[in-house]
């Protein structure tokens, strides 16, 4: 390494019985995480999300410059406004106006067995909207100009941290990522150096929500790692 400041960094040190017991209790807690289309639009305390997001600031990142921004809409206005906006780009994916879909019909049969349309009511009803944006250019004074490193790695580590913490609150969330999404930018003020990632739902589950049986399949261990 090169010469630099820094300061010491430790963790506990814990035998391998205790490092195999906490890994297997967060696998089994995070395991239970689903993606959530039914939310109740009972409150949520401002400092939950808060908490997320320190969490989610506090991934790896490129150079250290934190490339991201998460504009959380609270607003029933804002949030009217983000429904509008992201519907009507969600009827031209799905075709719903008797117009072509701008999704392929491969794209549209993999979503079927999620029951997916372009009705986005969650994005009222939820108490929480986070939108992620990915700033291109800033560093870490936030200059605007720049140059930011592995952004969208970056940013992706951040949301699945964040949404890590907002399960352990016991929160439902929802990753919706509507295309295009530049409208994003313009309701949430933000300068055009960012590009919107996604928005984060979040809030309590309805008493009635239900999730797909399809969400329930996931790859076996031996199908998503390799061991050389």
């Amino acid at each position: 390494m090169k010469p630099h400041d820094s300061i010491p960094y430790s963790l506990p040190d814990l035998d391998d019985a205790e490092r195999i017991r906490r890994a297997q209790d967060f696998q089994l807690k995070i395991s239970q995480r689903r993606t959530c289309r039914y939310f109740s639009d009972e409150p949520v305390p401002r400092e939950v999300i808060e908490a997320a997001i320190l969490a989610g600031g506090s991934a790896p990142n490129g150079a250290n410059h934190q490339p991201w921004h998460f504009s959380v809409v609270h607003s029933a206005d804002k949030k009217k406004a983000i429904r509008e906006a992201a519907e009507a780009e969600e009827r031209e994916f799905y075709g719903a106006e008797g117009d072509k879909a701008k999704a392929s019909e491969q794209w549209l049969d993999a979503l079927a067995p999620l029951g997916t349309d372009q009705d986005k009511p969650f994005l009222e009803t939820a108490p929480w909207l986070i939108v992620v944006f990915a700033q291109r250019k800033g560093g870490i004074e936030e200059d605007g100009k720049t140059q930011n490193y592995y952004v969208n790695e970056s940013v992706g580590i951040a949301c699945g941290m964040m949404i890590a913490c907002l399960h352990e609150a016991g929160l439902a969330t929802l990753t919706h990522t509507p295309s295009p999404m530049g409208f994003l930018r313009d309701l949430c003020g933000r300068p055009a150096e960012e590009k919107p990632l996604m928005i984060v739902v979040a809030g309590k589950p309805a008493a009635d929500a239900t999730v797909p049986t399809h969400a329930l399949k996931k790859k076996p261990l031996s199908q998503v790692s390799s061991w050389l």
